[in-house]
């Protein structure tokens, strides 16, 4: 409990209307999980509006409330504020005692990768000792706890009631993905960042931030805005990543695999049977977080696949260097690390051919996928990919571009498309405008196309075609979820 007076301090007031010596219990900003005592935060959203829903949360009990225009016919306490957004991320820190500044947080951003970087930072942490938390796509983890993720970054008062628990737990390392939508709605907003990474950029989430500008002004803000205690891990390959390099007050870190001019470099990198084999060079000494660091190098070898697995690696690498952990346990982790679902994941490796299943979702994921394959060994490549649905005509011509630039290549002529019709559901369908699109495209690139409607034929039609020591490629989102389980059944049907 505490007293609203002090929590008023957390925040910019505009004007008070009522008494403000109440005592709250709690803060709420669904009117459905308001309580007794608890101050009621009218968030104003994307698609609804806060303000509607207090009338409900001081039926429930709300005692108090965050408002950015006065509501009338309410006896309560109402504090104005200009964004109530703000707000509730400022009021969720104190009320919790601004538990993210007890415990070492690294913020991961990215458009690929977050949640691979993520786990395999969390990976090393533990091996190393530590007692963890883990914020992402996939989980909240709670020390030995996990609950299963509603959103990438949670609401800032969620997060704020989870890095509680962490802390009351005693967790010492916590890592985090941060979304876009999460630093441009403030839901990070009061979280005290030891480390925070930005390993790449390319063009998602277009349409929910109204332009590529905005969505990188959202994504380097987890940059420009980190402290000067924190340390930045910026890639040097990535001309977004690299351009923040002095946009923030944060010690800067660099790292490359085609870049030397770093801290961090990825020598002699192997990637011929698709998993990574390379040597991490320290190539500059330097002090961070209290420990000097001197030029050197250690073996590294992945057990998970691809050329964006390489930079996931040199990030999570750097993150557990940062916080002591040795060479050695780095070393031992990833050499074991089972990989995240989807991502570039080896579903099938047989005498006779390999079938690799990939989160095929923006130009700069298929970029860095099909770039992998031309470290590969292999005999004939077969790409079976799944149109976009309810993502418009944009997002699908720039993915068909970036699919259509590495046709040549790849030595490919030919593409397995399918609209996955009744593997989606209604938000993922695939519409006309979509479809032509992309076939527009590649007609344009001379590019023939097998589309089928159905994921199971698609998939039928790359098994037909496959010989010994070829590859098939599972490109897609939501459209291609469930290809793994049709491939491998196809597959076991062939064997039988």
């Amino acid at each position: 409990m505490m007293k609203l007076t002090k929590l008023m301090q957390a925040i910019d007031v505009l004007e008070t209307r009522g008494e403000k010596e109440t005592t709250i219990t709690g803060i709420s900003f669904h009117s459905g999980r308001a309580a007794e005592g608890h101050l009621f935060v009218c968030v104003t959203g994307y698609k609804t509006d806060g303000h509607k829903y207090l009338a409900q949360a001081v039926q429930n009990g709300a005692s108090a409330a965050i408002v950015e225009t006065f509501q009338d016919g309410f006896d309560i306490p109402q504090i104005r504020v200009p964004n109530s957004r703000i707000a509730l991320a400022r009021l969720g820190a104190a009320f919790y005692g601004h538990p993210s500044e007890n415990m070492t947080m690294i913020g991961i951003t990215a458009t690929n990768g977050k949640t691979t970087t993520s786990y395999m930072t969390n990976a090393m942490l533990e091996n190393h000792g530590y007692k963890t938390g883990l914020i992402g796509t996939v989980v909240i983890k709670i020390d030995d706890t996990s609950i299963p993720a509603q959103l990438t970054t949670p609401e800032s008062l969620d997060l704020q009631h989870y890095l509680w628990q962490m802390e009351n737990r005693g967790v010492s390392h916590v890592t985090m993905e941060v979304s876009s939508a999460a630093l441009e709605t403030h839901r990070v907003e009061t979280v005290d960042y030891d480390i925070v990474t930005f390993n790449n950029l390319s063009r998602e989430h277009i349409d929910s931030h109204g332009s590529f500008e905005r969505y990188f002004e959202a994504k380097s803000s987890l940059i420009r805005n980190a402290s000067e205690k924190s340390v930045a891990v910026l890639n040097l390959d990535d001309e977004y990543s690299a351009s923040l390099a002095g946009e923030t007050k944060a010690q800067v870190l660099t790292f490359g695999v085609r870049s030397r001019e770093g801290h961090f470099y990825c020598k002699d990198l192997d990637l011929s049977t698709g998993r990574g084999k390379y040597k991490f060079e320290i190539r500059k000494a330097f002090e961070a977080r209290g420990v000097e660091f001197e030029p050197g190098e250690f073996e590294v070898e992945l057990s998970v696949p691809g050329l964006h697995s390489v930079y996931n690696s040199m990030v999570a690498i750097i993150n557990a260097l940062l916080c002591g952990v040795s060479p050695a346990t780095i070393q031992r982790t990833l050499r074991t690390f089972p990989g995240v679902e989807r991502r570039f994941q080896f579903i099938y490796e047989g005498e006779d051919f390999s079938i690799i299943d990939d989160h095929f979702a923006n130009p700069g994921n298929i970029n860095v996928t099909l770039e992998t394959l031309k470290f590969m060994d292999y005999e004939k490549l077969h790409l079976v990919y799944a149109i976009r649905g309810e993502r418009g005509p944009t997002v699908n011509r720039e993915n068909a571009e970036a699919i259509a630039d590495w046709m040549a290549r790849l030595e490919l002529d030919e593409i397995i498309a399918t609209k996955s019709v009744s593997h989606v559901t209604s938000k993922d369908r695939v519409t006309d405008e979509e479809a032509r699109v992309f076939l527009e495209t590649m007609e344009k690139a001379n590019i023939r196309v097998r589309l089928f409607d159905e994921l199971p034929d698609a998939i039928a039609e790359a098994l037909s075609r496959v010989g010994q020591g070829d590859l098939i490629l599972l490109g897609g989102c939501q459209g291609m979820d469930p290809a793994a389980e049709i491939a491998l059944g196809m597959v076991r049907e062939r064997v039988v």
